[in-house]
């Protein structure tokens, strides 16, 4: 997920990660290299935004969203790369400072129809969401954040990324003066919606609501309550709303409620929460609670929009880890694999019995399982680091593999770095990958 840390302790487990799942895979190989199309751009240092954002233009072109950033100048820009990865158009140049370039760029994304592109600009405390017409390069901006747009068209919902890092997540520090609101005004943070055609924007579900509709809302209100005891009486819980996914049918999307991004020095329990609602902000439901010792991380839809894939607790009692699924509602929570190294798992469009996910390291493992038998059927190893002692965090000498199946399956797009230094789009047929 957007910036979904994990404890010591996490990090520890997930280095188990297959112990448990059958060990039939295929050890990577020279052959395995022949098997990525690399699309590198020429002095850029490039990714794409998210996997849970296609980065495939929705007309069939074959067009690819990206972001590339001048390492020398610190200066990134949205790409629209051709199917051979020809720089069709660029755009957006901004600083990269102070945003989360490098991690989803800048949260590129088409509109259902191709003819415009959503993106962020400005900064975590100050930031603006743009609509860029293709056609024209006429744009639209407006205060506001977005982590990309629902698959049918506008309004887009988002919360405030910034507020993520103001509270440590990529540093490990606490900086509430890099949030665009203060944690504690709960009336003024939350989930946004914002429309181009014309020109609005609004707070449709603030913090405030949300802890007033959550079934465990009497737990949270004690927890803060010892915070503020020990803290003082002008402290509260860092509650906010973000990661928001939509379904691929656009009727339904899902987002964090919680703090689980805060540092430990604060002494709050881990919070997350994933929640799941109409389009209206209506409907509220627990999907998923990932709240006080329950494990798990990257929560997305499967392609039928009825149902989650992520990894969770793999019992009732929130004890040990595993890929698991869940309905929109809450119900029927199952493991569907024991791989549990934490990454960003998907389901392809093409065949629900096919997870590709990604695994953490020096080296990146893109694995394929067919969660019919708990099976590895593939892993193929990407370089994810530059650099022999690299900085950690989010910086130019890490990048996440983010794996993204095209819609209509037969791809995968990563991320992974050149021999250069340069992170680059790398595309694999998943035919030809698994045989």
């Amino acid at each position: 997920m957007n910036g979904e840390d994990h404890t010591p302790g996490e990090k520890a487990s997930m280095k188990r990660e297959d112990q448990t799942a059958k060990e039939e895979r295929t050890p990577m190989t020279q052959g395995d290299q022949t098997l990525l199309r690399l699309l590198p751009v020429q002095g850029r240092w490039c990714l794409h935004s998210y996997y849970t954002v296609c980065p495939y233009a929705p007309d069939g072109s074959g067009r690819l969203l990206a972001a590339g950033v001048d390492p020398a100048h610190g200066a990134g820009e949205v790409l629209v790369l051709s199917r051979e990865g020809e720089v069709l158009d660029r755009f957006g140049r901004q600083p990269v400072e102070k945003t989360a370039f490098y991690h989803t760029g800048f949260w590129q994304t088409w509109s259902p129809d191709a003819r415009y592109v959503y993106y962020q600009a400005g900064t975590w405390d100050a930031p603006r969401v743009v609509r860029r017409e293709l056609a024209t390069g006429h744009e639209q901006s407006m205060e506001g954040d977005a982590e990309g747009a629902p698959p049918n068209g506008e309004p887009l919902i988002s919360g405030l990324l910034g507020m993520l890092y103001a509270a440590g997540y990529g540093s490990g520090l606490f900086r509430p003066e890099l949030s665009p609101v203060l944690f504690g005004d709960r009336e003024r943070h939350g989930l946004f919606r914002y429309s181009f055609g014309p020109e609005r924007s609004e707070l449709a579900l603030s913090v405030e609501e949300i802890l007033r509709r959550h079934p465990q809302r009497d737990r949270l209100l004690a927890s803060e309550q010892e915070l503020k005891r020990r803290l003082g009486e002008d402290e509260s819980l860092t509650l906010m709303a973000y990661c928001v996914r939509w379904n691929p049918q656009g009727d339904r999307l899902l987002f964090y409620f919680g703090n689980h991004h805060v540092v430990p020095s604060r002494g709050e329990p881990r919070l997350g929460y994933v929640f799941t609602s109409d389009r209206e902000l209506r409907e509220l439901h627990l999907a998923v609670d990932l709240s006080y010792g329950r494990w798990g991380v990257h929560w997305s839809w499967h392609p039928d929009g009825e149902h989650l894939i992520g990894y969770g607790p793999e019992h009732d009692d929130g004890s040990g880890h595993c890929l698991a699924m869940v309905k929109y509602d809450g119900t029927g929570y199952r493991k569907i694999s024991s791989h549990q190294s934490g990454g960003h798992p998907s389901v392809c469009p093409a065949d629900f019995n096919l997870v590709v996910t990604d695994t953490y390291g020096d080296t990146g493992e893109l694995t394929f399982i067919d969660i019919r038998t708990d099976t590895v059927l593939k892993q193929i190893s990407l370089p994810r680091k530059y650099g022999e002692r690299p900085a950690r965090g989010k910086n130019p000498y890490w990048v996440d593999l983010h794996p993204v199946f095209s819609p209509d399956g037969r791809y995968v797009l990563v991320n992974c770095f050149q021999e250069n230094g340069l992170s680059a789009l790398a595309e694999l047929d998943v035919r030809e990958a698994l045989g």
